[in-house]
């Protein structure tokens, strides 16, 4: 996601990279925010792109607000393995016909049953054509999906003909072709139900959402805060142990870190490059560092000057002339590994590829690019946002690149992270563009599929290959889910040759807390575990 936490970005991914975004500070009021309520937490989480809607949130400033209010299927613990949540169950006997059974007694926030029924019409909707989801794509593998969203001209029909309510706690999904890791996409907030009163007026709806996850919406100050209070009523196994969240904008990670120090904010997902050598002696035990499932990459936008037709041998030299080792350990204080694949070692199907594309290489570099053809006009741009602490490590990037190749590089810096993205969606990147995306479940699939898949919405660089397209579709009709991401991993050795992105290290977060709460942890995806933080 960029995610996932799609998280196209990470933010997301998040989509995304863990990044904030949009405008405001607090003040303070006897070491917390003013007008923060008891018992709540504060933390720092940028304007959201989108309405607050499942299926239209594609970043991680959205997925962290929508991952409070809706609940999931299934979720995965700490280690990535599944965990369910609302389902009770999810079996197959061919991989291609799923049963879901749902637990029962479960309830939206406004007290209407959430049943089989409540999923099938929030998943034929997300899937319709006309209703322009971002994450529509998710909903591809169900037969009859073709009819819902074809190619080209309007839906024959708006009801997949794979998806069937068998009673009020059973769900029967029928796929086109069989998906063996099918349950494991089941994680992703996409799939969550909705209530009757989303299909009234879903515009309205993605403004005040009623969800069915551990938080319940309270207001939505744009570009300032958005408020959740803690569901009493929520069954699942991720109960919140506080009494709401505030999710605060910043104009940059330094503001945040300010507040953070000062106790005007409890939690920072992300320092910032200029605070990363004393966050830990200034925060203390307040201080977390790990690394998790995610991977940052610069990512060629393939209708652009720059890199229209381009030979990929062309970006095989750029990647050789990037010296991750001195920018991860000068810029980024050793807090993230340089990557050796296009996959984080957190997944199923992570492989160190027999290459050396990963590895500072001046003069091969320049031999790849000039056999390659170059870079009209020996000039290109890398696309970031300002407010994400991204400024440090880019400029460094083109500056490696520079001295290595003698290319002319240029930071391209957009104000926030929607501006960011909407310069993707728009396809307006002049370049390069910096991509950040963890994993939305923890299999090596989701690292391709949903990245570099011609119809993948998070495809923003827009790459498309027929033979890796098959080669993907290969990984998706296998018998079982070892020979699906055996053959992913062969799909992976194939975009080496292609280089749809050029991957530079692999995530750690770098969070604080402040000392007005507790039990500060972090999952697989990089999150912070909003639900178990404590106020002291």
């Amino acid at each position: 996601m960029r995610g996932a936490k799609s998280a196209k970005c990470v933010a997301g991914a998040i989509v995304v990279a863990l990044a904030a975004t949009a405008c405001g500070g607090g003040g303070s009021d006897n070491n917390k925010t003013a007008g923060q309520p008891d018992g709540y937490v504060s933390i720092e989480v940028g304007e959201p792109q989108k309405p607050l809607l499942p299926a239209d949130t594609n970043e991680a400033n959205g997925a962290y607000v929508v991952n409070a209010l809706y609940a999931h299927l299934i979720d995965f613990d700490n280690q990535g393995k599944i965990q369910y949540v609302h389902a009770d169950s999810v079996d197959t006997k061919d991989s291609k016909t799923w049963t879901i059974k749902l637990k029962k007694g479960w309830k939206f926030h406004n007290g209407e049953p959430i049943t089989a029924q409540s999923y099938v019409d929030a998943w034929n909707w997300n899937a319709n054509l006309e209703n322009k989801q971002q994450n529509s794509f998710w909903f591809e593998d169900i037969k009859g999906y073709a009819d819902v969203h074809p190619e080209k001209g309007k839906p024959k029909a708006d009801k997949m003909s794979g998806l069937k309510a068998l009673d009020e706690t059973t769900i029967e999904v029928t796929l086109s072709k069989r998906v063996p890791y099918f349950e494991y996409k089941l994680g992703y907030y996409t799939w969550a139900a909705l209530p009757k009163a989303f299909f009234k007026d879903p515009k309205a709806f993605g403004q005040k959402p009623i969800g069915s996850g551990p938080y319940k919406f309270e207001k939505w100050q744009h570009k300032k805060l958005i408020q959740v209070k803690a569901n009493p009523d929520y069954q699942g196994p991720n109960k919140a142990k506080n009494k709401g969240v505030l999710f605060k904008s910043y104009t940059s990670l330094e503001a945040a870190y300010t507040d953070l120090r000062s106790g005007n904010l409890d939690v920072s997902r992300q320092i910032g490059p200029k605070d990363l050598p004393k966050y830990k002696s200034d925060l203390g035990e307040g201080a977390v560092n790990q690394p998790f499932a995610g991977v940052v990459s610069i990512v060629p936008a393939f209708y652009s000057k720059t890199f229209k037709d381009v030979d990929p041998k062309v970006l095989q030299g750029l990647s050789m002339g990037i010296d991750r080792e001195t920018i991860t350990k000068n810029i980024l204080h050793g807090t993230r590994v340089p990557a050796t694949s296009f996959t984080p070692p957190q997944v199923l199907g992570n492989q160190k590829l027999d290459t050396d594309v990963f590895t500072y290489n001046p003069e091969k570099a320049k031999k790849l690019i000039k056999d390659g053809g170059g870079v009209p006009g020996n000039k290109l741009w890398i696309q970031y946002n300002a407010d994400g602490g991204h400024k440090e490590w880019v400029t460094a990037v083109c500056e490696s690149i520079r001295k290595s190749t003698g290319i002319e590089c240029l930071p391209d810096a957009k104000p926030d992270f929607p501006t960011d993205l909407e310069a993707r969606d728009n396809k307006q990147v002049k370049g390069l563009y910096r991509g950040g995306w963890t994993a939305d479940y923890p299999l090596n699939v989701n690292f391709m599929r949903e990245l570099y898949g011609t119809t993948a919405e998070a495809n923003n660089g827009h790459f498309s290959d027929k033979e890796i397209d098959n080669m993907f579709k290969a990984g998706d009709n296998a018998k079982d889910l070892d020979e699906s991401i055996k053959l992913y991993q062969a799909a992976e050795k194939a975009l080496l040759k292609k280089m749809p992105a050029i991957p530079l290290w692999n995530y750690g977060i770098d969070a604080g807390h402040s000392k007005n709460v507790d039990n500060v942890t972090v999952d697989f995806h990089g999150d912070i575990i909003m639900t178990d933080i404590t106020v002291k």
